[in-house]
């Protein structure tokens, strides 16, 4: 079953079609080997939670690896020839000194920088958690932590919940992970910018913006009003608890994508290509550990 949503829909309920398959030990998705995607408006990239450090495996986390899973989800984002790829967050793992773990951050864009698309790098808090947001941001050329887009008829929009409660932003060891939050002024901008797009918007977090707990930031109740009330919003594309989910809280796509650090071997990676369609349908296309999704949407209104 497909759904519809729009914003004479959002309210009405919902339901999810899960593509059928397997996922953990092939490269095909579970859309299948049958024949490639019709022609989609825009093909974007998506990968989360690397992790990258040089240091040895800690329980499921394999850090050194995510170098070479990076890699070949790099090879298929250009062989699909996505418009853009987009990082969700915790792209490095946390070190002691600064200069360490600008050698990760250094390592690991550099296969990053192969993929030939516009990249965009959503904040973790492993991104910020000895650097500041302004030598991450300046060592992979981004100027900001949150702001918005449009491609092709679809806006999106990056959003960084790396604040502590006060609304100090993470950096140099002075945060709690468990305590992440969206400032009044992000929020505002947010509002407003939501407020003047007239087309259909995809949001990236790393946060998870559909739960309650200590994945999501402390006001994501307030982040999820302004998503709603803008009845514009199709999906929230995120990362952080490193693994499946999905959600569909009044009407919005809630999909969190399976981290790349867990498991070893070429068989654990994930990533995927996310189809947007003029239609409105969206497909996310998983690889290895991530699952496929498919939603049908209305034209909003």
């Amino acid at each position: 079953m497909t759904q519809k949503i729009g914003r004479r829909a959002f309210l009405q309920g919902s339901s999810l079609l899960l593509a059928a398959g397997t996922f953990g030990h092939s490269v095909s998705s579970a859309f299948g080997t049958q024949g490639a995607l019709p022609n989609a408006s825009l093909k974007v990239g998506l990968v989360t939670d690397l992790h990258y450090a040089d240091k040895p495996k800690a329980g499921s986390r394999y850090y050194r690896e995510s170098l070479s899973k990076l890699e070949e989800a790099t090879a298929h984002f250009q062989k699909e020839r996505v418009n853009f790829v987009v990082e969700l967050g915790d792209f490095i793992d946390a070190a002691p000194e600064v200069e360490t773990e600008l050698g990760y951050l250094k390592t690991i864009n550099s296969q990053f920088q192969k993929i030939k698309a516009k990249r965009h790098y959503v904040l973790g808090n492993h991104c910020v958690e000895t650097l500041t947001k302004e030598e991450f941001l300046g060592e992979v050329g981004q100027e900001r932590s949150f702001y918005s887009f449009d491609r092709d008829g679809f806006h999106f929009v990056v959003l960084d919940a790396c604040f502590n409660k006060n609304g100090t932003p993470y950096g140099r060891r002075t945060s709690d992970w468990r305590v992440a939050f969206i400032p009044p002024e992000q929020l505002e901008w947010l509002h407003a910018d939501l407020k003047e797009t007239e087309n259909r918007t995809i949001v990236f977090a790393h946060q998870r913006l559909d739960v309650d707990n200590h994945y999501a930031p402390v006001n994501v109740a307030d982040v999820r009003r302004v998503l709603e009330q803008s009845g514009k919003v199709s999906a929230v594309f995120q990362g952080h608890s490193h693994k499946n989910d999905y959600k569909d809280l009044n009407g919005i796509h809630y999909c969190t994508h399976v981290a790349m650090i867990e498991g070893t071997g070429p068989a654990k990676n994930a990533y995927s290509v996310l189809h947007l369609f003029p239609n409105g349908e969206i497909k996310l296309e998983g690889f290895r550990e991530q699952k496929d999704y498919s939603w049908a949407v209305e034209q909003i209104q």
